[in-house]
């Protein structure tokens, strides 16, 4: 219990408890008392501390003590329902929080979340699952959603404050030779050759091939329409909607070689409905990943790919022979339904042979630049020798 030693002041006010203690309050621009959460050993240190209150309310800096009194784990999860995500974006931002996130702070208050904590949780994540990717993408979803917090005045900082940590620096993802998209497309049978195709020549993604129909085929121009996408969950269940952005819906204009194998495919492997699917299982249900990957297990051992490379990665075989068939950044972005030039860059490759052929085209003209300077040389020497000839 104070006593009455204490006085008002100008702002705030002091006291003095029995113990000899002395505690400091002051009235917020709610117009509640906030009052500080310790004691103090003099009256000055009392002081020292509302001074502080009231140069954060001069500043414009003051933030309400109690604001980051929420939990964090029923704040993130309204927070990704509030995001209106993509089907597929939602299940990765939820598994990331329940398999990495919440376990370590689902159960704080978003004030009690500091920095040391994330270095710690992040350095755990590492040491443990060794999936440095992942660990990356559960760093910048823990750091968007404080961020979000942030703006919301629920707490002053981001304690997300590492360096680098959100950045992914997965090894560059290997491609796939002609002859071996050939191969797959062999191995995988003449129902999913055509899948093959697009997907290293078009380049479409598996979600965007999962929602194509009959309609979307130009037999014509040699081509495909791409206006929706329908990924498959974890859970089994496809989700249908729009493309992964509006870059995505666009016409994809193929190579000429490919259009007996659209023309084949529409009459004997295509869902018979007008507006059929473009590509169905055997008994004519939309293709699995399940079923489908196995088929695609063994197709690329059969043709010599590694382990790791997946069914998307033919999409960095398409970019790299449209770049070095001549396509500027803008048309690669434009086949492959990318709305950013970054986006774009990572599918770009230079294969060891692609750096010979540079090297060998920069040896030509250096050899060619070299004889023409040289033949100048001549010629100039000559025409001396002709003026100085009596």
């Amino acid at each position: 219990m104070a006593n009455n030693q204490g006085r008002r002041r100008r702002f705030g006010s002091v006291r003095q408890y029995r113990s000899g203690r002395w505690t400091a309050a002051y009235r917020a621009p709610d117009g509640l008392e906030r009052r500080a959460d310790q004691t103090f050993d003099s009256k000055r240190d009392a002081e020292v501390w509302l001074s502080q209150a009231e140069a954060d309310l001069t500043r414009g800096t003051w933030h309400d003590p109690d604001a980051g009194a929420v939990n964090f784990r029923e704040y993130a999860l309204i927070w990704v329902k509030e995001r209106r995500l993509g089907p597929t974006t939602d299940e990765l931002y939820r598994r990331l929080l329940r398999l990495h996130i919440l376990p370590t702070f689902g159960a704080l208050d978003l004030d009690e979340i500091t920095p040391p904590l994330v270095r710690s949780w992040r350095s755990e994540r590492l040491d443990t699952t060794g999936a440095d990717t992942t660990v990356a993408k559960s760093y910048r979803l823990l750091k968007a959603v404080l961020e979000t917090a942030v703006e919301d005045e629920l707490i002053r900082r981001n304690p997300c404050r590492i360096k680098g940590a959100g950045k992914e620096t997965a090894a560059e993802r290997p491609i796939a030779t002609v002859a071996q998209v050939d191969g797959l497309a062999d191995e995988m049978g003449p129902r999913w050759s055509l899948m093959v195709y697009i997907a290293a020549y078009g380049p479409a993604r598996p979600e965007e091939q999962a929602g194509l129909r009959r309609p979307d085929v130009d037999l014509e121009r040699v081509g495909v329409w791409v206006r929706t996408a329908e990924p498959e969950l974890t859970t089994g269940r496809r989700a249908p909607g729009p493309t992964k952005s509006d870059a995505g819906r666009r016409f994809i204009v193929l190579p000429g070689f490919m259009a007996p194998h659209l023309r084949l495919h529409l009459e004997l492997y295509a869902e018979k409905d007008p507006n059929g699917l473009l590509f169905v299982g055997e008994r004519g249900k939309p293709f699995r990943r399940s079923t489908f990957g196995r088929k695609w297990r063994k197709a690329r051992a059969k043709v010599g790919l590694p382990d790791n490379f997946r069914f998307y990665d033919l999409r960095h075989t398409g970019h790299t022979l449209s770049t070095q068939s001549g396509a500027t950044l803008k048309d690669t972005m434009v086949r492959a339904g990318q709305s950013s030039e970054r986006a774009a860059l990572i599918y770009q490759h230079s294969t060891l042979e692609r750096q010979r052929e540079v090297a060998a085209g920069m040896d030509a003209r250096i050899r060619a630049e070299r004889a023409k300077a040289a033949d100048t040389s001549d010629d100039q020497a000559s025409g001396a020798d002709l003026v100085q000839d009596p």
